[in-house]
């Protein structure tokens, strides 16, 4: 799950002086699939044909979603202000992602599913923490890799949790709590 995109298109900004205005989006991505990325949308649900990576059958996982968050970032300069855009992706590795044969149920899905599901929760925790930040001209570099970090540990940790206490789904009464939990999450999300 330590996946995570880092781009930034920089343009000059004129005056140390300038007015910072920061846009942040998560990045509508409909239809956008590639060969290899799945981006996150609600109505789009894994399927184990998505999962095209080599199992690893040292592994004692049943299947492994590999999944993860990242941002483009742009600044423009408009006279004496700059505008800073952030947008924000949730994506699913196709080739990175496995399942054993004859470990492919609809209970591993769903659990699965979940795995992305919460890579797509701290996602949007991100975009919240960005939202409450104080950006200027002289702290938005190390404020966006700050607040970045902090929130992909949180993720780390999260989908630790999950799987431990869950034993990866093993566990079919705590499963159903997650279930539950991560359900709630998501309604959450829509509603805002």
């Amino acid at each position: 799950m330590k996946y995570g995109v880092l781009i930034f298109f920089l343009f000059i900004v004129h005056t140390s002086q300038a007015q910072v205005n920061v846009i942040i989006k998560f990045q509508d991505v409909k239809n956008m699939e590639t060969r290899d990325t799945i981006f996150y949308q609600p109505s789009r649900k894994l399927t184990w044909k998505d999962f095209r990576g080599a199992p690893d059958y040292n592994s004692w996982a049943a299947a492994i979603t590999a999944s993860g968050f990242g941002y483009s970032m742009s600044m423009q300069s408009l006279g004496r202000r700059a505008v800073i855009e952030i947008n924000v992706t949730c994506f699913f590795t196709r080739k990175q992602s496995w399942v054993k044969p004859r470990m492919d149920s609809e209970y591993a899905l769903l659990h699965e599913q979940h795995h992305f599901d919460v890579t797509y929760i701290a996602a949007m925790q991100f975009v919240q923490r960005l939202k409450a930040a104080h950006f200027t001209l002289q702290n938005y570099e190390k404020l966006l890799d700050k607040i970045h970090e902090e929130s992909y540990a949180d993720l780390e940790k999260m989908q630790n949790d999950y799987d431990g206490q869950t034993r990866n789904g093993r566990s079919e009464e705590i499963q159903k709590q997650w279930n539950k939990r991560i359900e709630g999450q998501l309604a959450l999300i829509a509603t805002n």
